[in-house]
């Protein structure tokens, strides 16, 4: 709505409005009471915040809102837009990079639980005993091929170069004693691959949908501590002190939200 400069509206009035209309456009800070809308992909993610949803919000004064999507983009985008106050689906390292791509201004409020990545095998139950020249099958995204790498380097199976970091590949493996070969495979394409590689490394949502439980079936598992992919609450740069959010992170690290976890995926996903 524009105002025209001809009209003949008292300019006090109409001073006193654009004024009024400021500061509630200019104003940062939610009403507590207000809906919280929250993007996040359907497991785990949907599922915990439906547990608070059904559970804990009414008494802690939430009004929750759920969106669920199927991707990894549209969840950002949308918080970007300012069609969601916040989402739940990444880990930093993931966030960190898609601010860097996209040019968006996402940030971490904190962290909620991890979808341990893990190492399969039918042919070994010990990554540390893998045969020399074994093929080790690894997601071909930068941060989950990084993710990969760093685990097999924590057993001492493979040594990355120096400053390698979250984004290593293969290239920089530094130190392959056994000779170890890589495939590098789209993420879902990996518990597939099962029967035609010597070892696989399987993020926790395609493990799960082809049937394998990370906690009895890998070989090698994340664990949370000091786990730079434990996945985050995120918002909109700026709104880290929305106290709406400040009331959901609360509900997310609270007991109940733990047992919840530890209930219902056993191990699978772990609370932080």
């Amino acid at each position: 709505m524009s105002i025209s400069l001809k009209s003949t509206i008292p300019a006090a009035v109409i001073a006193g409005a654009l004024v009024l209309g400021l500061t509630a456009c200019g104003s940062d800070k939610a009403d507590a009471s207000e809906k919280l809308v929250v993007g996040a992909t359907p497991t785990p993610a949907g599922e915990v915040l439906t547990y608070v949803q059904k559970n804990l919000a009414k008494k802690a004064g939430l009004d929750l809102e759920i969106k669920e999507f199927t991707d990894y983009v549209l969840p950002n985008t949308a918080l970007q837009q300012g069609d969601l106050d916040a989402n739940l689906f990444q880990h930093t390292p993931y966030l960190k990079d898609f601010n860097k791509s996209k040019g968006t201004t996402l940030a971490p409020v904190t962290q909620i639980y991890l979808p341990p990545l893990g190492f399969y095998s039918k042919k070994t139950k010990d990554v540390t005993k893998l045969r020399a020249g074994a093929t080790v099958a690894l997601p071909n995204d930068i941060t989950n091929e990084g993710r990969a790498l760093e685990l097999l380097a924590s057993q001492g199976v493979i040594g990355l170069k120096k400053g390698a970091g979250l984004n290593a590949t293969p290239k920089d493996v530094a130190k392959n004693p056994k000779g170890l070969k890589f495939k590098e495979l789209e993420a879902a394409q990996l518990p597939r691959s099962l029967d035609d590689v010597d070892v696989a490394a399987v993020n926790n949502n395609f493990a799960m949908d082809a049937g394998l439980n990370p906690k009895k079936d890998a070989i090698l598992l994340e664990s949370v501590k000091d786990n730079p992919y434990n996945n985050i609450l995120a918002v909109k740069k700026g709104e880290e002190d929305d106290p709406r959010v400040k009331k959901l992170a609360k509900l997310l690290t609270s007991p109940e939200v733990k047992k919840f976890i530890e209930t219902k995926y056993k191990g699978s996903v772990l609370p932080v």
